[in-house]
């Protein structure tokens, strides 16, 4: 990971700049740099740059052996955080092979410099463990990241930049959980390696085992991961400080690889199943981050993992499963096993957090449903609520953490579609709205008097296209960056 630093001055052979346009005129945003734009806005305008959004431009310097340009879109008297992050991403993510570059993009606040220090160092992200005899030609991100400002020398961008720092540290994390193929990455190596972590950050943790599921009535989780070799984990994360001002429980989907099981999945796009455990991911990182900056709001992190694999152990279409709890589920279908495995840890979570005292609110964070890719596409998560204001809060932070969410509805009408004539309740319903229903079915395991966000991550968590701005192909962190946000500003609101 990039390490970032902050200075007045050009301190590295390569210059990063912004690019815009205005009335089809182009102007260089170079910050606090002084830079000679005559001649370089002439050879920019005889390549035919646009300033367009991930359009990155490199020129040889006068001062500088490189000078990016990265497209901010429109000239804009303040651009938007979420802009400068990316505009910072995407030339980071150009400048592999270079071990420095000094970022000197636009920004009035310190907040705009945070997100510059954010987009530059999670567009240095590379994956490259399991390469072979290929790894030493893969070229090396950036090493240091400098960042120009007038702001350099305050306690807030200094405490800006270390802020940055851990997101970036901990998206890194879910990204490469995400990344690991399923054959290094099963319930208990998930759990195991959390573990360690969780020690590294001051978190305390736990990890129920298969057996330990069973005999305690975690029918979700067993009857998941009943069908595989790797056997079924609940791992537990909590930081506690004291005098906490609130308490939050997240909880994660944890399929470290999804066939579908008896209803087996179509083999084209099956790999991108490794990438089922987003949620756990993001929510036990999230943890971590939290316990890191030191905030003074109590969180439990919970991952209920299993591997949905097919074998004459698998559950069956028509099972009936005991939920933890005691609500029975038809499982109808296998392959909608995702709120099966959240249903017990949910229930669970709520449990814990009454015997603390009460839970201010619960989020679940799942690659849940097709459907959500068909309403939102790839790049626009999913919010269902029981709680209006809660929701509202959580899409503040959204906003300010520049990731896109958008609230969806929990239709009352739909929820008759998941009656079962032999269990409490179905575990699908109709096939119109199955985002929504599936968001109904989780909310049959919630407590109504406990504020609750159910966020549908499918499309977002995993890139299968071409990179953009700090966003690179495979697993993409989505999810932690809002969490964390939310619970900073729970602890500023008291």
């Amino acid at each position: 990971m990039a390490k970032i630093k902050l200075t007045t001055k050009v301190d590295s052979e390569v210059l990063v700049v912004g690019l815009a346009v205005s009335n089809k005129k182009l102007q260089i945003e170079s910050g606090s740099a002084s830079l000679d734009s005559t001649a370089f806005l002439s050879t920019l305008n005889a390549i035919g740059a646009t300033a367009k959004p991930d359009e990155v431009i490199k020129l040889p310097g006068k001062t500088s052996k490189l000078v990016i340009f990265t497209g901010l879109g429109e000239v804009k008297s303040s651009y938007e955080p979420e802009v400068l992050r990316r505009a910072a991403g995407a030339a980071a993510r150009n400048l592999s092979g270079n071990k420095s570059a000094t970022f000197s993009l636009p920004h009035k606040s310190v907040v705009e410099l945070a997100a510059i220090a954010e987009g530059s160092a999670l567009g240095c992200y590379t994956f490259v463990e399991f390469l072979g005899s290929s790894k030493q030609e893969k070229k090396a991100p950036l090493e240091m990241i400098s960042l120009i400002s007038k702001f350099s020398d305050t306690a807030q961008a200094k405490a800006a930049v270390k802020r940055a720092e851990i997101i970036v540290e901990q998206t890194f994390l879910v990204r490469d959980l995400i990344n690991t193929p399923p054959s290094h990455l099963t319930p208990d190596s998930f759990s195991q390696k959390m573990k360690k972590l969780a020690t590294k950050y001051g978190v305390k943790s736990e990890i129920f085992n298969d057996s330990t599921l069973k005999k305690s009535g975690y029918g979700g989780i067993i009857g998941v991961g009943q069908g595989s070799a790797n056997p079924p984990r609940l791992l537990h994360v909590s930081y506690s400080p004291a005098k906490a001002k609130k308490r939050y429980a997240f909880v994660g989907k944890g399929i470290t690889f999804d066939t579908g099981g008896l209803a087996l999945k179509p083999a084209a796009g099956m790999e991108a199943m490794k990438s089922d455990m987003s949620g756990a991911a993001a929510v036990i990182a999230a943890v971590f981050a939290i316990a890191q900056l030191k905030l003074p709001v109590a969180i439990d992190g919970w991952a209920p993992l299993a591997e949905n694999m097919v074998s004459d152990t698998a559950t069956r279409p028509s099972d009936v499963i005991t939920i933890y709890g005691g609500k029975t589920v038809e499982v109808l279908n296998p392959d909608a096993e995702g709120r099966l495995v959240l249903a017990d840890a949910l229930i669970k979570a709520a449990e814990v957090g009454k015997k603390a005292g009460g839970l201010d609110g619960i989020i679940d964070v799942a690659t849940l449903t097709g459907a959500q890719v068909v309403a939102l596409g790839t790049r626009t998560s999913a919010v269902m609520t029981n709680n209006e204001e809660f929701s509202n809060q959580f899409l503040k932070a959204a906003q300010l953490a520049g990731e896109a969410f958008w609230p969806m509805p929990l239709p009352v009408e739909l929820r008759a579609s998941l009656d079962s004539p032999v269990a409490d309740i179905a575990n699908i319903g109709d096939r119109m709205g199955g985002m929504l229903v599936a968001g109904l079915f989780l909310k049959e395991f919630i407590d109504p008097q406990t504020p609750w966000l159910h966020l549908d991550i499918a499309g977002p968590a995993f890139n299968e296209k071409q990179p953009h701005g700090y966003t690179t192909v495979g697993g993409t962190g989505i999810g932690l960056r809002s969490l964390v946000q939310l619970v900073e500003l729970s602890s500023s609101q008291g």
